[in-house]
This record gives structure tokens, C-alpha cells and sequence, in this order.
């Protein structure tokens, strides 16, 4: 089975398990095809979560999860050096904590004060974890996909600029139709039924995921491409350039991993499409959970009521396609 196969066999399996999130489907394995983190957002039971543990279930990797808590310290996430008393001779070890694992699961993650979110930085960005002085280096696979509730404020700590930064996307989770609420009840009520009963499918090997990344990243982008990515990101930077409105609405623009993670989305999603090279399409396909978190929007703005979504949609529509 060619790797290709083997990502659209695991979109349907994770397809079979959710309902009325398909968009958020095709996010979560672009993120993980481009070899970066994803943010999702939403209201309490919109299946952020449950998507996430789908995924791992269908896919050979090391799962952790980390509820995060206002008491939550650092070395509950990147791990600590125990002290061993081995016969009289004693000796610090390095204890791993759960951020040593393939698929990372951070749970309500704007529930933990700074410090401890503090600890995810190195981790995202480095690939590695420091701990006296040590470096410790992660798994080649490595995922971390966090969730947090936007309405909840008691108890709740935002996330900095500086690290919603390096997550690669974030993805809005929204209310379904009617009809695809019914789906979900019955197909709770069919998994409540087959409980015990039915075999779990094998899973999909690691190996699938590394081949597929490395023709993601021999996917041929056209130089106009580049440029149309390069415009879009300029256009958040120097609003006033394309429009009144983006004047007013934006106060600092997307950074330069914003144009890094365009470029490798939409290599992802183009791939996921079975082409072999990148259009434009496939960048505004993706253009909105790259910038949407990279974007600081104006008092005006928020007055007015405007969303990122709107602002990244309004620039979309000022920038000439190639």
C-alpha cells in the first residue's frame, strides 16, 4: 500500500468515528503531514478530544495526554532527574515525563498558568527537551495537539502570542446541522451496543506517516506560488496597502512562521488531493487556520465585532491571484 493510500485510509477510518467535522479532519492530518502542531478551539463537546484519541487509535504511536490544571508544574510535562540510591551509591536519573511520546494530547491547555505552558516552547520548536543542563531529544514524530474552550474565563490563563505562534494551525470547531447531530446519536448508540464485541482494525504503521512527509516536501511549488503566499503575509504586515478596512482592523501581522506554515500546508493539502503540484486553491484552502492566531486585531476591530476569520477573508479577496 503506497503512503498516499495509507493517510486516505486513515482519514476514512477517523471519518467513520466523527461526524460533522470533516474540515477539521482534513486539518489535523495536514498538520500532521507538514510536521507541525494544531490548536483547536470550541465549545465543550464538539469532539475535540474524541478526534484526537481517534487518531492515535488508528495510528502505531505512542499516545500521552496531559490535562492541564492551574497546579500543573513544568516537570509534570518535560520530566525531572530522581534521585536512586543503588547500594550506597547514589545518582540522579532523568525521568521522562509525558511530553516524551508521538502523539501529545494537551488537554484544555489555557487552563495552565504560564509556567507550566512555558514548558511546551522548547519542546514545539526545538524538538528536544532541556533539563539540568541536558538536552533530550524528542521522537521523530512528534505532535502536539492541544484543545482549549473559548468561552470559559474562570480559572483560565490565554495562551501568549509568542507560543499560539508556534503552533502550525488552529482550527475553530463549530455546531453541526440537525442531521448530522442525529448521526452522532446514533453512532454513540452503536458504539455503546458493539462495546466488547467487535475487532479493532490493525493500525496503520509509523513508517506511513515519515514516507508520506517526505513526498509532501518533494511536491513541486511554482515560483508564482511562493510569491502569492508571500503577498498574502505582506498584506497583514502593510494593510494599508490593500485596504482601508485592513488598516483598521489590523495592529501587527502575521510573523514569518506564518509564511512557513502557508508554504507547507498547502503542500499537505494539495497532496492529500492527489496532486502532484500546488495551486492556489490549496493555499486559500488552508489560509485561514495558518493566520488566524498569527493575527492582532485592533480595538476598532474588536468594537466592531470583526473576526479573524473576517480579516484573513477580506485579504484573501485583496490580493490578486497568480
Amino acid at each position: 500500500m503506497s503512503a498516499h493510500d495509507s493517510i486516505l485510509q486513515l482519514k476514512q477510518r477517523i471519518g467513520e468515528s466523527i461526524v460533522g467535522q470533516q474540515t477539521v479532519i482534513d486539518s489535523l492530518l495536514v498538520a500532521l503531514l507538514a510536521d507541525g502542531h494544531i490548536l483547536m478551539e470550541g465549545l465543550p463537546g464538539l469532539a475535540k478530544t474524541r478526534t484526537i484519541k481517534t487518531l492515535a487509535k488508528h495510528l502505531e504511536s505512542d499516545f500521552r495526554r496531559i490535562q492541564f490544571t492551574p497546579d500543573l508544574l513544568p516537570a509534570d510535562v518535560t520530566g525531572s532527574e530522581v534521585y536512586y540510591d543503588d547500594g550506597g551509591k547514589g545518582a540522579f536519573q532523568f525521568r521522562p515525563g509525558p511530553i516524551f511520546g508521538n502523539l501529545i494530547l494537551a488537554d484544555e491547555i489555557n487552563r495552565a498558568p504560564a509556567k507550566a505552558q512555558a514548558a511546551l516552547l522548547e519542546a514545539m520548536e526545538e524538538r528536544q527537551v532541556t533539563v539540568s543542563g541536558t538536552t533530550h531529544l524528542l521522537p521523530p514524530l512528534f505532535l502536539v495537539l492541544a484543545t482549549q474552550n473559548p468561552i470559559e474565563q474562570e480559572g483560565t490563563y490565554p495562551l501568549p502570542e509568542a507560543q499560539t505562534d508556534r503552533f502550525l494551525m488552529k482550527v475553530v470547531l463549530g455546531y453541526g446541522t440537525d442531521e448530522e447531530e442525529g448521526q452522532i446519536l446514533r453512532l454513540v448508540r452503536g458504539e455503546v451496543a458493539a462495546a466488547g464485541k467487535g475487532e479493532t482494525p490493525p493500525k496503520l504503521p509509523l513508517q506511513a506517516v515519515l514516507d508520506a512527509r517526505a513526498e509532501v516536501n518533494q511536491l513541486y511549488s511554482s515560483d508564482a506560488v511562493g510569491d502569492y503566499i508571500v503577498s498574502l503575509v505582506a498584506a497583514t504586515r502593510r494593510p494599508g496597502d490593500f485596504s482601508d478596512d485592513l488598516k483598521t482592523w489590523i495592529q501587527i501581522g502575521a510573523s514569518p512562521r506564518g509564511t512557513l506554515a502557508l508554504d507547507r500546508c498547502s503542500r499537505a493539502y494539495a497532496w492529500l488531493q492527489g496532486r502532484d503540484h500546488v495551486v492556489p486553491d490549496d493555499v486559500r484552502a488552508v489560509v485561514t487556520d495558518c493566520l488566524r492566531h498569527r493575527l492582532i486585531l485592533t480595538y476598532e476591530a474588536a468594537a466592531d465585532g470583526i473576526t479573524p476569520d473576517q480579516v484573513v477573508a477580506e485579504v484573501v479577496k485583496k490580493v490578486a491571484v497568480p
